[in-house]
């Protein structure tokens, strides 16, 4: 992997450190880098990790943002390994927490404080994460997340408290801030994920070393699903169906033949139920994800995935 850094003065002291990950979807990116650009206290050191989007795509970021630290991967490392290139450029840079964003995600000035400072207050906080909402109908997403190989329904659907930051196992990776001394000593995040579940095995990993990871229900974020629907019924469902069986082999021992039994029943069953509906192209993902997952398969599967699933949409469409 060869990257190319535009480089801005690192020497003066910063608040937080922003991993920003593009791919092909310069607009957001910009609209997320002016956001942090306005802030009036707070003094944010941004890093705009490119996961080999378009020329066009990346040049007018550059061109917006000629001093943003800006990442250039060759090739697409998803999320985990795009965002292990920034996490690697801000530990050598700067001391300060590391704030993963999402560029369709939006997080204001008060609301990063809050976050700062729940961090400072809880010496044994690893990670910690606001309450995420939809951008447009302000509707609670999740309060945090549950072990997500023994819920299938994992998202915390309310605050555990109102009052004060409580535990959880792992929150999302859209907006996470992150104690940098945290990664140095458990490390950065499993690759293999490719997407999605990464921060579930980062939070697991952090908790064998004493790290908590928390939830803040003073603070309030806002993700815009809706610029990744159409991702969301096959890529998104092929990696959260296919990362479960590595969770499991990762941190169970005697409990993994069973629970490996239960997500392949379940990844059958799933398709069999979306492919008897019409719908050919989820249930392919589904199916790719169970037989990769089974035969541990890891790493990006984009263009695979998303071949197979056009096929089997086309099947769909010329069905009467």
């Amino acid at each position: 992997m060869a990257v190319a850094h535009m480089t801005s003065s690192t020497s003066a002291p910063h608040d937080v450190a922003v991993v920003i990950l593009n791919w092909n979807a310069a607009d957001d990116t910009i609209r997320c880098v002016q956001a942090l650009a306005a802030w009036r206290e707070l003094r944010p050191l941004i890093w705009v990790v490119d996961n080999a989007s378009a020329p066009d795509d990346i040049a007018q970021i550059a061109a917006a943002y000629p001093t943003v630290q800006l990442i250039r991967n060759r090739t697409n490392e998803g999320f985990a390994g795009g965002t292990n290139r920034g996490l690697e450029a801000a530990l050598t840079a700067t001391a300060a927490p590391i704030l993963l964003l999402n560029n369709d995600a939006e997080l204001d000035e008060p609301n990063m404080a809050r976050l700062l400072a729940t961090l400072a207050a809880h010496p044994d906080a690893g990670i910690v994460g606001p309450l995420l909402y939809t951008r447009r109908e302000r509707r609670l997403i999740a309060a945090g997340s549950r072990n997500p190989v023994l819920h299938h329904k994992n998202l915390l659907p309310a605050p555990l408290m109102l009052d004060a930051a409580y535990p959880v196992d792992y929150i999302s990776g859209s907006v996470a801030l992150i104690r940098p001394d945290m990664l140095r000593r458990v490390g950065l995040l499993d690759e293999a994920y490719f997407f999605t579940m990464e921060l579930a095995d980062l939070s697991r990993r952090a908790r064998g070393q004493g790290y908590a990871t928390l939830v803040e229900p003073g603070a309030a974020a806002t993700h815009d699903l809706a610029r990744s629907a159409e991702r969301r019924s096959t890529l998104y469902t092929y990696y959260i169906v296919r990362n479960r069986f590595r969770y499991v082999r990762k941190f169970y021992r005697l409990a993994a033949l069973p629970l490996l039994a239960i997500w392949l029943l379940y990844g059958i069953l799933l398709a069999a139920k979306l492919r008897s509906e019409g719908a050919r192209s989820p249930a392919h993902a589904v199916w790719l994800g169970t037989w990769d997952g089974v035969r541990g398969r890891w790493g990006g599967q984009n263009e695979r995935v998303l071949a197979a699933c056009r096929a089997a949409g086309s099947l769909e469409a010329a069905a009467p």
